[in-house]
């Protein structure tokens, strides 16, 4: 089932997910719902807080992306196919201390706004699958950055936050005009 994704100014954004412990039938439904929702946007990523759900969860599907980047879960290499979409329940994400990169990022809570951000390009991500088992994946490129921007709406940590004040003041005025038609007018 679609699900609708919030969009920016809405407070649900702004939240710390908690912890998900039921590894049942509901969270299995969600995880589709959240799955065909973020195919049908189309997109990427979708973190909980954007279909309205404080939770630590998250579905990736980088699949489609004309990137060049490696993984490695639980340390075998896996055809991307076997593993996406890839869902991320609980993570815990290490960061590499390798060079930083700044690519364009857009947001399916943001239609219609891409912008600048500085990432770093290789994370280690410990997390739960949606039967509940534990994984370990390594990973750099899109796929890298794809987790990082999902892991932090988990946070309440949103993409423009990451942006430098150039890069920001480039979209401020579609950001402002997107808050004030989520919020009724008032921005």
């Amino acid at each position: 089932m679609l699900l609708p994704i919030v969009q920016y100014n809405d407070p649900i954004l702004r939240k710390k997910g908690v912890k998900v412990d039921g590894f049942g039938t509901e969270l299995g439904t969600l995880v589709r719902d959240m799955i065909e929702t973020m195919h049908a946007a189309p997109g990427i990523g979708l973190a909980a807080q954007q279909i309205g759900k404080a939770l630590q969860l998250c579905v990736v599907d980088v699949s489609q992306v004309d990137d060049n980047f490696d993984w490695e879960l639980d340390g075998s290499h896996p055809p991307l196919e076997l593993i996406m979409p890839m869902v991320i329940v609980n993570p815990e994400v290490t960061v590499h201390p390798v060079e930083k990169e700044i690519i364009e990022e857009g947001c399916l809570s943001f239609p219609g706004i891409r912008g600048d951000v500085e990432r770093r390009d290789e994370i280690t991500v410990k997390y739960k699958d949606a039967g509940g088992v534990p994984h370990e994946l390594v990973s750099n490129g899109m796929f890298a950055r794809c987790i990082q921007h999902e892991v932090d709406h988990l946070n309440g940590v949103l993409f423009i936050d990451r942006m430098s004040k150039k890069s920001r003041a480039a979209i401020d005025k579609k950001i402002k005009e997107l808050a004030a038609k989520t919020s009724g007018g008032k921005a």
